[in-house]
């Protein structure tokens, strides 16, 4: 069957399912033709019938009534295009559908593909995300009391006197887990569709990290390259040298990926920037700046990934001031990205008055959001279902 161009209406059932994941998908005009050039009409029933949870061929099958030979070819299409994610376990291979964000859009671009206009899905999906402000798909997405995401310290630069746990570091967070890929930037990959390049120089290939089961599926579906953990924490240390901030699941066990990102082309940062100040997660630091150190230079201004930094509210009082830079602590990652710019050494770290944990399992943080969300019955009546006879 054909895309779905010349019937949208087709799509609401594809929304209605997808819109019991912890980050639902807006419903617009512009959301309808991005799922229609991803989705073919077959694959938007498809997906409509999934469970919230994993299912096999058989099952799904059953929830389609299509026939498991025909049923194949159409799961196995969704997972070379980033829709369905297949699982192979013990001689079973589970199928589950991808959300929307954090998953098949940013799927989309984390390879070079001509199977798809990455030209118009670039222009479509930068529309989309911008669109209502907070009452449109950002407010969906940063606008949950429980964050999705959460920054990481450059841990060579938090206080002698403070520690980090395993969860809070990078390098631990690689060290840690069972299966590490490498893959594109899906933002700045966008964002050269657009006719946009990093300004920080950072690179699309290469410099964004996936991790464990997620992953394998990556990889065996060709968008990820497997690595071994030298090579990881070699990125790792490249990332920090061009500045990028570090952001990942907001989840204490295994996390999924490790993304490395700047401030003008990484939507992450951009929803910080659009005034989500609580979008991402913060570290257990905050950047702070010493006015007698500090010369206005701007150095710190541009290393900045979330535009935190601007001239101290005292210095803007009359001319005669002394200029000095000044942190939001509202706004702060506590990333660290803009300590080591500063040549006079004006920026430090501090811990923050309380320590952020996060939940433990992406379980956990899940209905945490749903909760908040109101949406928590779908998530919990589907994990009964599973379990009882």
């Amino acid at each position: 069957m054909g895309h779905l161009a010349g019937g949208k209406s087709g799509l609401t059932p594809l929304i209605d399912r997808l819109n019991h994941y912890p980050i639902g998908l807006v419903d617009s005009e512009r959301l309808r033709e991005i799922l229609s050039l991803l989705f073919d009409e077959t694959e938007a029933f498809v997906g409509a019938c999934f469970p919230l949870h994993e299912a096999t061929l058989e099952e799904l099958a059953g929830l389609t009534e299509m026939a498991p030979e025909q049923l194949l070819p159409v799961l196995e299409r969704m997972a070379d295009k980033g829709l369905v994610m297949d699982m192979p376990f013990a001689g079973t291979t589970y199928y589950l559908l991808v959300p929307g964000l954090i998953g098949f859009m940013e799927f989309t671009f984390m390879r070079r593909r001509s199977d798809l206009p990455l030209g118009d899905l670039a222009r479509l999906m930068t529309e989309y995300l911008e669109e209502n402000g907070k009452a449109g798909q950002a407010g969906e997405f940063f606008g949950s009391r429980s964050q999705l995401t959460r920054a990481l310290v450059y841990e060579e630069q938090i206080p002698v006197s403070s520690q980090v746990t395993s969860y809070e570091d990078a390098r631990q967070i690689i060290l840690d887990a069972d299966y590490c890929a490498i893959t594109l930037c899906y933002c700045r990959h966008k964002k050269e569709h657009l006719g946009l390049a990093c300004r920080k120089g950072a690179p699309v290939e290469g410099i964004c990290m996936v991790l464990g089961e997620g992953a394998r599926f990556l990889v065996r579906r060709g968008f990820a390259q497997e690595r071994d953990k030298a090579s990881m924490l070699e990125t790792l240390t490249h990332a920090r040298a061009l500045g990028l901030t570090h952001v990942t699941d907001n989840v204490r066990e295994q996390p999924s990926f490790l993304c490395n990102c700047c401030r003008c082309c990484c939507e992450l940062m951009a929803g910080v920037q659009l005034g989500f100040s609580d979008g991402i997660a913060k570290t257990p630091f905050l950047a702070e700046i010493d006015a007698q150190r500090c010369d206005y230079c701007g150095a710190c201004l541009k290393a900045c990934n979330v535009k935190c930094i601007g001239l101290a509210p005292t210095a803007r009082r009359s001319p005669s001031d002394a200029r000095f830079a000044a942190v939001d602590p509202a706004v702060c990652l506590g990333c660290g990205a803009c300590v080591s710019v500063c040549e006079r050494e004006a920026i430090s770290l501090r811990e923050r008055p309380q320590r952020p944990k996060p939940p433990k399992t992406r379980g956990q943080l899940f209905a945490r959001i749903l909760w908040e969300k109101g949406r928590i019955w779908p998530f919990v009546l589907d994990r009964a279902r599973r379990w009882l006879p």
